[in-house]
């Protein structure tokens, strides 16, 4: 399969002996720029607010998910509009009402596709004030169907089984329906794009669901799941110590290591039905 979020090239495959020309598909992995229009209808203004590697596709859902995991709007009807306005550059253009905090303005930072935090000056910078009211924390999950849910996720990862180099978010209810699902070669980036999609399906807050991870559970991951009032966070890799940290904070039951039957719970370990 090749589409927008993959690309095809030549290669030369060695196997033992034996070497071949053949063609493999790659993940895509582009620059997209997000840029800001705000301010009241006579004073308009502008601002480049971030460049993100990421897959092409659901650049809208991107944007939306990254304006709403930093801070910089609190509903779907904060954005007045989104448009393309080259091939890799989005501008959202803000409701006419929207009081911004400048100080958020004033992180202009360059992001890599393997990290989300890059060039934020300390720890503090990145603690996100959460605004988002969750509902009352009856969130119970068993064991038996967490141990499901990777596969479910993998059978959904169509770039993921054509190139093997994407990270996936997914959300889960309680009875193991998978929701929503995103990929992109950021794990940050596939997050925003899952919260962006939820925010524009009114979704929000996350609290009745479980976000699933493909790789590890980093300290930005949290942060953004605990933007979105998620309460239980599932990954098939490791968490870092500030995630496990940020997730205790957060009142959030993070999962690791979530592989065949068998996981660690790093905090909250009371929604787990064992």
């Amino acid at each position: 399969m090749v589409s927008a979020a993959t690309t095809q090239i030549n290669i030369k495959k060695v196997n033992a002996d034996r070497i071949t020309d053949t063609n493999d598909i790659l993940a895509a992995e582009e620059p997209l720029e997000i840029k800001l229009e705000y301010g009241p209808a006579t004073a308009r203004k502008q601002k480049s607010l971030s460049v993100t590697m990421r897959t092409p596709g659901n650049d809208a859902e991107l944007a939306t998910g990254f304006l709403f995991t930093e801070g910089i709007i609190s509903r779907f009807s904060d954005i007045k509009s989104i448009t393309t306005l080259l091939e890799n550059i989005v501008q959202v253009s803000l409701a006419e009402d929207i009081n911004l905090d400048m100080a958020k303005l004033e992180r202009h930072f360059y992001t890599t596709s393997s990290c989300g935090v890059c060039g934020k000056s300390s720890i503090d910078a990145v603690r996100t004030v959460c605004n988002i009211l969750v509902s009352g924390d009856e969130l119970r999950f068993p064991a038996s169907l967490i141990y499901k849910l990777p596969d479910i996720l993998r059978s959904r990862q169509d770039v993921f089984d054509s190139t093997g180099g994407l990270h996936a978010s997914a959300l889960f209810d309680v009875s193991g329906q998978l929701l929503l699902t995103r990929e992109d070669v950021g794990r940050h980036n596939a997050l925003d794009k899952l919260v962006g999609a939820a925010l524009e399906e009114d979704l929000l807050p996350l609290d009745k669901y479980l976000l699933l991870l493909s790789g590890r559970a980093s300290f930005e991951l949290v942060q953004k799941a605990t933007m979105a009032g998620i309460r239980i966070i599932a990954a098939v890799g490791a968490p870092s110590s500030l995630a496990v940290e940020l997730a205790e904070e957060s009142g959030i039951t993070l999962i690791g290591f979530l592989r065949g039957e068998r996981f660690n719970i790093y905090s909250n370990a009371e929604r787990i039905d064992i």
